[in-house]
């Protein structure tokens, strides 16, 4: 059976991605199987910048083909923010919690009734020599008045989602992978 490394260290990204990838024919391997790999550096200026070079660094070190995904929660209200920074908005050590009060706080000082948000998934897959495949995502959907719900991670609270009538942290993970950024990646 052949074996695909997910190129990961945020296990709520990595036990959505095993999700999906279930009943694939693939041994999947995660970096918890390399101790002592270099973190790769996201010094990209996008999504599919960064999972490019994710994906290209895990597969160099590791010789196996690799799946990397760089993903993020951009509000019009705030020109795209926090994008490709959504992990490291306002420091790394911060909350969601601390996130979340920062953003309302923001769009609250703008004024702005633009409520528009999305999540975006660029996914990179390499082999020894180069990326195979790559592909970009979203899911439209707008910025909560509030945070809710206790599933999912991340910016899932206060992403609503329209066509659900419900925001990310409030639905199933089924549901929420079935129209989800990385669900569609």
């Amino acid at each position: 059976m052949d074996s695909i490394l997910i190129a990961t260290t945020n296990p709520g990204k990595l036990r959505e991605i095993v999700r999906i990838l279930d009943g694939l024919p693939y041994e999947l391997k995660t970096l918890a199987d390399f101790p002592g790999v270099p973190v790769a550096e996201e010094t990209g200026a996008s999504f599919a910048e960064n999972a490019r070079q994710k994906a290209r660094h895990y597969a160099g070190i590791t010789g196996m083909v690799t799946l990397a995904e760089d993903s993020g929660f951009e509000i019009d209200a705030l020109d795209g923010d926090p994008g490709i920074h959504s992990a490291r908005y306002l420091r790394e050590d911060a909350t969601y919690a601390q996130r979340f009060a920062d953003i309302y706080r923001r769009v609250r000082e703008r004024g702005s009734a633009d409520r528009r948000a999305r999540f975006v998934c660029a996914l990179a897959v390499a082999g020894a020599k180069d990326v195979i495949f790559e592909t970009i995502a979203t899911v439209e959907g707008r910025l909560a008045d509030a945070p809710a719900g206790p599933h999912g991670f991340g910016y899932d609270p206060v992403f609503f989602y329209p066509a659900y009538g419900r925001r990310f942290g409030e639905v199933s993970d089924e549901e929420k992978t079935a129209v989800s950024h990385r669900g569609q990646a």
